[in-house]
């Protein structure tokens, strides 16, 4: 099949995965975009959110563990971390989420993991798409100010696209190109949290 197809430049593509995701590709991340390209993204993604799940165990992978299940995580040779649940909080946040307490090698540890249960019934803005450039995402969490600009408005890399008010000060958005504004999805007062989608951009 090799023969019918176009070539394909390894190192160029290596150096658009690095600029797409903001970090360290391997060769086998290469190989994998190549032959699944949307795949091999969603799955960097969810690397660099989550770190390397690859080495749970295949079952505390997908249903987790259960509360007072102890359960080990090599690192590499010589580093292993001894890992205990604790306990899952009965209340949630107003996101949805539940604090779930564990042991880290003997030391108390906690955080925060959506509920799924309830996904349906708590409301959630949409994310920004990654290694979309026109998809402009809020640095972090914080309210709307103050939106600058219009649908079908022209803008230049750098202006400034909204305000938000976040750890006590304002900051402001800007655009991360040039391009025609297609859609904004930002509001007056909106409470937006990190990715959330402020707008899209149509790339020039």
């Amino acid at each position: 099949p090799g023969q019918h197809l176009p070539p394909l430049n390894f190192i160029q593509l290596k150096d658009e995965l690095i600029e797409k995701h903001g970090e360290p590709v391997t060769d086998h991340d290469v190989m994998s975009s190549a032959m699944y390209p949307k795949v091999c993204d969603d799955f960097i993604q969810f690397r660099r959110e989550f770190g390397p799940v690859s080495l749970f165990d295949t079952r505390i992978f997908l249903t987790g563990p259960k509360v007072g299940e102890e359960f080990e995580v090599t690192l590499e040779k010589g580093k292993v971390l001894h890992i205990t649940t604790l306990a899952v909080s009965e209340t949630r946040t107003d996101t949805g989420e539940r604090e779930v307490f564990f042991e880290l090698n003997g030391q108390l540890r906690s955080f925060l993991v959506k509920d799924k249960a309830v996904a349906t019934e708590i409301k959630s803005n949409p994310k920004a798409l990654k290694g979309v450039k026109g998809s402009v995402g809020a640095p972090m969490p914080g309210t709307v100010i103050e939106v600058r600009v219009q649908e079908g408005d022209k803008i230049e890399k750098g202006q400034p696209l909204i305000v938000l008010s976040a750890m006590k000060m304002e900051m402001i958005v800007q655009s991360p190109v040039a391009g025609t504004v297609k859609k904004i999805f930002a509001a007056k007062d909106m409470k937006l949290e990190g990715d959330d989608l402020v707008m899209d951009i149509e790339v020039d």
